[in-house]
């Protein structure tokens, strides 16, 4: 595999734009070598889809798009990232129990942090803001098929 690999997309900041960040990412990262039918895949799913809607949910209209970017370096880390041009940082609220929102964070940092990796969030040059992962690459081995014995 190549040293770096990157790939980015830019979607309209609408709801139907989660599924759709969610399906691109997953994609690119089976290209990449990692299966979409693991723990690993499906716990990313579930990152990217709080990080769109996130972007999509608390710019509150004012970012028209956002931009998800993924970057592999060294068959060592990967890197998810959402960029939005809205200025205002994510922040934790207090999720009350009849609360419907608020725990976006919080699932994403714990998450993370579970798969080895860090959540950062950096202001980008044209005043918006970017909430990005890092985790380890790790790609677990392809599921043994029935019928077929490993040496």
């Amino acid at each position: 595999m190549a040293d770096h690999l990157e790939a980015s997309v830019t979607l309209p900041s609408d709801p139907a734009s989660v599924s759709a960040a969610r399906a691109y990412v997953v994609s690119t990262l089976a290209e990449w070598g990692l299966p979409s039918d693991t723990d690993v895949a499906d716990t990313i799913r579930l990152i990217v889809s709080e990080l769109a809607t996130n972007a999509v949910q608390h710019t509150f209209g004012q970012s028209p798009t956002f931009t998800v970017d993924v970057q592999l370096d060294r068959d060592e880390h990967l890197r998810i990232g959402v960029t939005d041009s809205h200025p205002r940082f994510p922040k934790r609220l207090p999720a009350a129990v009849q609360q419907d929102n608020g725990r976006g964070m919080v699932i994403i940092r714990c998450l993370t942090a579970e798969c080895g990796g860090r959540l950062r969030v950096r202001r980008t040059r044209d005043g918006g803001k970017t909430v990005a992962i890092e985790l380890p690459w790790t790609i677990p081995a392809r599921p043994v098929t029935a019928g077929r014995q490993e040496p």
